[in-house]
């Protein structure tokens, strides 16, 4: 069960929304400071809103209680092994089958894969941050996609997006049934309002949204940037520890669930839906968000990436970047990821006799870099929180010039990094760019020129 005891929200007695559950004040972002959790990664989560609301004993019973409806949402098969096996008992209002017909709505700058506006690129890219959104523009609208690989009706790759919103979405709710959404806010809060209950995410966290979870994105500031991870394959999980042992890297103890947390509203409402690539909406009369009371293991999370356990070499050389991993989701091949979410997170270096910065290297899996705060040590300028880099399977790459001379003639003391917050999509295949992102006008095109001046120094 969950860690915290955060199965019973409070009845809402005010606000405007009428939102009840966890949401104890009813407004954005007057409520957002004081959210309730349950805690653990994976856990068989219970909540209720109103109490009595959570049937015991069975999950569909004959009359489910207060009039509620049961339904039961599943993100895995039903005989996939109990240790992957996602599905949450959702009891609302009205069931998700009171709805009226999909129609397809244009998809703006959000693409899906495969991807097929440009070819695979073996040359590195460099992007600075998404400009100033258009007035008016909300977390869906403000989905901008700059590449990814597989194929998102096979269920397989991922896709990277940024967004950049200045408006909260209202009386609009969105779902991706082709995959769950790891979200990287690099400026700006976000109140995430989904059908289980409330999250808050600020720049240092991450909200893993699975997939066909409905959700509502508020802005709690003006505006709000960040990256987007959109998985379409095994749902992401812990990593292995192998012989690490226990402990070590994310603890599950830190991933926060929601408690249940409900509207009452009736509508419109438009509600998007990511299918197979395409957006589709349907004008609801009433708030999908009418979960009054729900349990299971397919649940919304956030993460405080600062609570990872970095671990690293006490005495020479660096270990594999893998140590870093936060989030994996793995293919048949053992060791092998679709696609990792790896952390650059504080740290100590301490190596002797040891080339402190990331190191030159070329690697069969591709790599996408972003910048949440701060620097990043093996780029002395050029790459900025909002900004990512883009390195396919084999493309050489490492420290620029500047920083390659400061770390090799650096005395080796124990140096703490901690003016920095970087992360990396990581993932088997190449990430093939779209159209916009090839030619967006914050595309650094002179970034192959960071490496200019790494002259021979061999003296024979």
């Amino acid at each position: 069960m969950g860690g915290t005891d955060g199965t019973r929200g409070t009845r809402n007695t005010g606000g405007t929304d009428s939102t009840h559950g966890a949401d104890t004040t009813g407004g954005g972002a007057a409520s957002a400071g004081s959210l309730a959790y349950s805690t653990g990664f994976g856990n068989e989560h219970s909540s209720e809103a109103v109490p009595g609301a959570l049937p015991h004993g069975r999950n569909s019973p004959q009359r489910a209680p207060l009039g509620l409806y049961a339904e039961q949402l599943s993100g895995s098969a039903f005989t996939e092994p109990r240790a992957h096996n996602r599905r949450s008992w959702l009891y609302r209002i009205r069931p998700s089958a009171a709805h009226p017909a999909f129609v397809r709505t244009g998809n703006g700058s959000l693409r899906s894969a495969p991807f097929t506006e440009t070819v695979p690129d073996p040359n590195r890219f460099r992007w600075d941050p998404l400009p100033a959104p258009s007035p008016g523009t909300d977390f869906v609208s403000g989905l901008w996609t700059l590449g990814g690989n597989g194929d998102a009706a096979g269920r397989t790759g991922m896709a990277v997006h940024l967004y950049h919103a200045d408006s909260s979405m209202t009386e609009r709710v969105f779902s991706d049934s082709d995959g769950e959404l790891l979200i990287v806010p690099e400026q700006g809060s976000l109140l995430l309002r989904t059908e289980l209950g409330l999250l808050r995410a600020a720049p240092g966290e991450v909200a893993l949204i699975p997939r066909g979870v409905r959700f509502r994105v508020e802005l709690l500031g003006p505006t709000a940037r960040g990256y987007v991870c959109e998985n379409y394959g095994i749902p992401f999980q812990l990593p292995e520890l192998g012989p690490i042992g226990a402990n070590g890297l994310a603890n599950a103890r830190d991933f926060r669930a929601p408690v249940a947390a409900y509207e009452d509203r009736e509508g419109p409402f438009e509600v998007i839906n990511k299918f197979c690539g395409n957006l589709w909406t349907a004008t609801y009369d009433h708030s999908p968000l009418d979960v009054v009371a729900w349990h299971g293991s397919h649940t919304p999370y956030v993460y405080d990436l600062r609570r990872f356990n970095v671990i690293g070499t006490i005495s020479y050389d660096h270990p594999d970047p893998s140590v870093f991993t936060v989030l994996t989701s793995p293919t048949d091949t053992p060791g092998l990821a679709d696609v990792d979410f790896v952390v650059f997170a504080p740290r100590w270096l301490v190596g002797e006799d040891t080339f402190r910065p990331p190191y030159f290297h070329r690697n069969v899996m591709s790599e996408y870099m972003g910048l949440i705060e701060g620097a990043y040590d093996a780029k002395a300028g050029g790459f900025v929180p909002g900004g990512g880099s883009l390195h396919n399977m084999m493309s050489a790459h490492g420290p620029d010039r500047e920083t390659f001379d400061r770390a090799s003639a650096a005395e080796l003391v124990p140096q703490r990094i901690d003016d920095g917050l970087a992360f990396m999509f990581e993932t088997r295949r190449p990430l093939t760019l779209t159209g916009h992102a090839a030619s967006a006008p914050h595309l650094q095109r002179g970034y192959d020129g960071v490496w200019q001046g790494l002259d021979s120094n061999f003296r024979p």
